[in-house]
């Protein structure tokens, strides 16, 4: 479903040296997971005879029963079609392997050898096993079939998954083995591990785990070894985790007595274009490798998963002064170095008391703070129109005075009337001239300002509103430096509220933040906005969510809008979310001729859409493959 196939981890109780029993708890896991709609269960390391019979593997009565086992387990799952890993010994050419078995619908598709064998302090795996880093486009026999066998295997759905095995200490080791893995398509990851508890190992191990998985921009799946394992010297605590590209989606309760397994619903359609989105991917070093194909796999009928609203807002609140005080540090310092480099003193910024102007203001204050520049030195320019109100004016003037900086005021009234006699302008036609002619009044009096006063025009339009051509072209559009452009609505909401720690500007900024969206171009009669932005091009955290998956791994329409209805459920139905996402994509074509003449900003986030970095489009792109997609 759009990509997403649920995963499992599973830690089975262990009987150390009894493969019939362990077999028993496998095969009523592998049927727990199936009826969980899960399409691979990964198991811990050498599943049937438990990690810790030690020298028991040298002895030929436990590997013909843990065959036996493995023959009873084929039997029992062959009508399954969740894909299971199984750890097992494998006798091949005189020598033993630790290994993984690849079992669907009662057949073994592939064997996978451990690479790296511990032998140092409490794992000696060498006094049994044998390195398998070298066995490539090899087979064996087991159970009396020839199967793949090798460190070259690949497993493959022919859609969206390809995964890989690894064993325990081959994630530990310099370069493991999923790193190849990944670099020839794997966009999920496995690995059968018995790994003791000590203090403090099991969040570096989490972190192993989550960072490999950014490294190799898949998900990566883990189960080790638990409860049942021998305690003679080592104790297991049966750790079980899945992450997605650095992000850890679940984990297990450890020292956990019964058998059990965790599931996530990872993504893998969006790992797959990330690779082409973002990063060298490409670069890698390619292996030969030989790919299986899987059977057909149990089919999702939900994703259950939570989708972040708000993507381009850190989910951890107690993150927030940090993450806060990075965004503010590069603009401040993207503005410095331009000014420094320019060798200006003055910052020109219109001043509407509304979301945008304000994070410019105050992100241009503490950069003229971080250098000891004078407050004053900051012009503030105020511009009341046709549809201004007391109480944008008055929040606008009230945060002047409280940050000091120098505040005029231009009405442009009188210059909009002379530009519409100039042009046959009825004033009384409220159409887009007569938005636009304010616009670009006001944006021609700062430009003339900083002429005359050896200023620096900062921009304040957001990236919500770049994506979404939501300016005047050489309007508001333009500035000589455009301070906001890499951060989105809700994100530029999030940093204002930052700024709330400053005593003195809390009650005002509390105001800001509970005034609607809105142009104010439009005439009043009753000191009332006529004009709210969301109301014409719709909400803010909707168009953000739509850009952020269309552009982060290139999401098809259907896909954004199943996304949007997860992550908005209960507070926009279907058809709300079809005509805006349909807005969103007529408005993201049609307005590319903005960017591509938008001023230099600094980019904050991953996405930003600047045409000389981040975002490259034709202004003429037709858009009716994305729209005909959602009808």
């Amino acid at each position: 479903m759009y990509g997403y196939y649920r995963i499992a981890a599973a830690v089975n109780q262990t009987t150390v040296a009894n493969p019939q029993k362990n077999a028993d708890e496998i095969v009523s896991l592998v049927r727990e997971a199936a009826s969980k709609e899960v399409s691979v269960v990964v198991f811990p390391e050498l599943t049937l005879t438990g990690y810790t019979a030690s020298d028991l593997f040298l002895n030929q009565t436990l590997l013909a029963s843990q065959n036996k086992a493995l023959e009873h387990i084929l039997k029992n799952i062959a009508s399954v079609n969740t894909v299971a890993i199984i750890g097992l010994a494998l006798l091949e050419a005189d020598r033993l392997y630790n290994c993984a078995a690849v079992v669907q619908k009662g057949k073994i598709l592939g064997i996978v050898p451990k690479s790296y064998l511990p032998n140092k302090k409490e794992f000696y795996d060498k006094r049994q096993f044998v390195s398998g880093r070298d066995i490539v486009r090899t087979t064996t026999d087991i159970l009396g079939e020839e199967v793949p066998f090798g460190v070259d295997l690949l497993f493959s759905d022919g859609e969206e998954m390809t995964f890989g095995v690894e064993i325990c200490e081959d994630l530990w080791a310099l370069t493991p083995p999923s790193n190849h893995m990944a670099s020839n398509g794997a966009n999920l990851l496995f690995n059968l591990s018995a790994s003791n508890e000590l203090i403090g190992k099991h969040e570096y191990r989490e972190e192993l785990v989550r960072t490999q998985s950014a490294r190799c921009m898949a998900a990566y799946v883990y189960a080790s070894a638990g409860v049942g394992e021998s305690t003679t010297d080592t104790v297991y605590g049966g750790h079980a985790i899945i992450a997605e590209y650095g992000t850890t989606l679940a984990q297990n309760e450890r020292f956990c007595m019964q058998s059990h397994l965790i599931t996530a619903d990872v993504d893998l359609q969006k790992l797959r274009w990330l690779r082409l989105n973002e990063s060298s991917y490409s670069d890698g070093r390619r292996k030969k490798t030989r790919t299986v194909k899987l059977g057909t796999l149990p089919t999702l009928t939900n994703i259950d998963r939570r989708i972040d609203p708000t993507p381009f807002v850190p989910s951890i609140y107690a993150d927030k002064e940090h993450r806060c005080e990075e965004i503010v540090q590069i603009q401040a310092h993207g503005l410095i170095k331009r000014m420094m480099h320019a060798h200006i003193k003055k910052a020109v910024i219109g001043i509407s008391g509304g979301l945008d102007s304000t994070l410019a203001l105050l992100s241009t204050h503490k950069a003229f703070e971080m250098m000891g520049w004078e407050s004053h030195d900051i012009i503030a320019v105020t511009m009341p129109g046709f549809g201004t109100t007391s109480r944008t004016k008055s929040n606008a003037v009230k945060l002047c005075e409280a940050l000091g900086v120098t505040l005029k005021e231009v009405d442009i009234t009188v210059l909009s009337l002379k530009e519409f006699d100039a042009i046959g302008h009825d004033p009384d036609e409220h159409s887009v001239t007569y938005e636009n002619v304010q616009a670009r009044a006001r944006t021609s009096i700062l430009m003339n300002m900083a002429n005359k006063e050896g200023g620096l025009v900062i921009g304040t339009g957001d990236l919500s509103e770049i994506a979404l051509g939501w300016s005047t072209y050489n309007g508001d559009h333009m500035s000589m430096y455009a301070l906001n452009s890499g951060i989105p609505k809700t994100l530029i909401r999030y940093v204002i509220e930052y700024f709330k720690k400053e005593k003195k500007l809390a009650a005002i900024i509390d105001d800001i933040l509970a005034t609607p969206i809105s142009p104010e171009l439009l005439p009043h009669s009753d000191d009332t906005m006529t004009q709210e932005t969301e109301e014409i091009v719709g909400p803010y955290e909707l168009h953000d969510f739509f850009l952020y998956h269309f552009i982060k791994y290139g999401a098809t329409p259907p896909k954004i809008r199943h996304l949007a209805l997860m992550a908005f459920e209960g507070k926009y139905d279907e058809r709300t979310i079809t005509k805006w996402l349909k807005l969103f994509l007529r408005r993201f074509f049609t307005q590319q001729f903005k960017r591509s003449a938008m001023p230099d900003g600094p980019k904050v986030g991953t996405i930003a859409l600047s045409p000389r970095a981040d975002w490259k489009m034709p202004s003429d792109a037709d858009m009716a493959a994305w729209i005909g997609s959602l009808e």
